[in-house]
C-alpha cells in the first residue's frame, strides 16, 4: 500500500511510514502511561534503574517492551548517560536511534511508551534486587556478604525508606512531616507540654517508619536493620529504589457507570 501510494518509489514509501509511525505516536502521547517497567543494568562498579512506562500491564510484560527497556538500560550503562533527553538520541541499532526505535514500537504496539526516568549508583559492591516488573533496588554497601546485600536490596524493595538514618531524611520532608503531627496534636487541646512530647513522639515513630536503619529487617522483624548490620559489620553507603507509576495519576475507570451509560443509549 505504501509503495502504491508513492507510485513505486520505494524510499519515498519509507519515508511516508516513518512519518506515518511519529504521528501515530504523538497521538498516543496524550494518553496515561502508569504502567511498565524497572530494568536494572549493571557494570563494574556502577548501576542503572531505568523506568520505561506503558498503559497496561499487558504490554508491560510483552516481549518487544522488555526488549527495548533493556536494550535502552544497557545502552545507558555503556555510554554513561543519565539524561532521558541524552539517551533518546543514542544509536538503538538498525540505523535507529532511541527515539526512533521508541515511535517504531508505539505503532507496533499500539500504546503510548515513555522512558520516564533513570537513576545511577556508583559503589564498589552494589547489590540489585527487582520484585516483578515493578520495583527496582539498588544498594552500594561496605562489608558482610553478597547475600547481606541481596537481603538488604530485599528489604529496601519492601519497606520503601527515603533515607539510610535520620539525618539523611531531607529538611522539608522532615518540616512537613512536623507540621502535621503538630496540627494533629493541638487539635486534643492538651496543655502545650503534653503537645510537644506527643510532637516529640510522633516525630520518633515517623523517623522509625521511614529510615533504613531503624525499620525492623525484612527477614527477621524482631531485629531492627541497624542492628543486623552493625553486628555482620555491614555499613550502607547508598541506595536508589524505583517502583514503576510513582506519582503519575492513573485514570481510574467506573466501570459501572460506563455499562449504566451505555444502557442509557440503548434504551433511548
Amino acid at each position: 500500500k505504501a509503495l502504491e501510494e508513492s507510485n513505486g518509489d520505494v524510499e519515498t514509501a519509507i519515508d511516508n511510514l516513518r512519518k506515518s509511525g511519529q504521528a501515530k505516536a504523538a497521538k498516543k502521547a496524550g494518553n496515561i502511561a502508569a504502567d511498565g517497567a524497572i530494568i536494572i543494568a549493571q557494570g563494574d562498579s556502577k548501576a542503572f534503574l531505568l523506568e520505561v512506562n506503558c498503559q497496561t500491564d499487558f504490554v508491560a510484560k510483552d516481549d518487544s517492551f522488555t526488549a527495548f527497556a533493556e536494550t535502552v538500560a544497557n545502552l545507558a550503562l555503556e555510554n554513561n548517560v543519565t539524561d532521558v533527553a541524552a539517551i533518546a538520541e543514542l544509536q538503538y541499532g538498525n540505523g535507529q536511534t532511541v527515539e526512533e526505535a521508541r515511535v517504531s514500537l508505539v505503532q507496533k504496539i499500539g500504546e503510548n511508551i515513555q522512558i520516564r526516568r533513570v537513576e545511577v549508583l556508583e559503589g564498589a559492591n552494589i547489590a540489585a534486587y527487582r520484585h516483578g516488573l515493578r520495583i527496582g533496588v539498588v544498594v552500594s554497601y561496605e562489608g558482610g556478604s553478597a547475600e547481606t546485600g541481596k537481603n538488604l536490596a530485599m528489604h529496601i524493595a519492601a519497606f520503601n525508606p527515603v533515607a539510610i538514618d535520620d539525618e539523611d531524611v531531607a529538611a522539608d520532608l522532615l518540616a512537613r512531616e512536623k507540621d502535621i503531627i503538630e496540627a494533629k496534636a493541638r487539635e486534643s487541646g492538651k496543655p502545650d507540654n503534653i503537645v510537644e512530647k506527643m510532637i516529640e513522639g510522633g516525630l520518633r515513630k515517623y523517623l522509625e517508619e521511614v529510615t533504613l536503619l531503624r525499620q525492623p529487617y525484612v527477614m527477621d522483624n524482631e531485629k531492627k536493620v541497624g542492628d543486623v548490620l552493625k553486628a555482620e559489620g555491614v555499613k550502607v553507603l547508598g541506595f536508589k529504589r524505583l517502583e514503576v507509576g510513582e506519582g503519575i495519576e492513573k485514570k481510574q475507570e467506573d466501570f459501572a457507570a460506563e455499562v449504566a451509560a451505555t444502557q442509557a443509549l440503548a434504551n433511548q
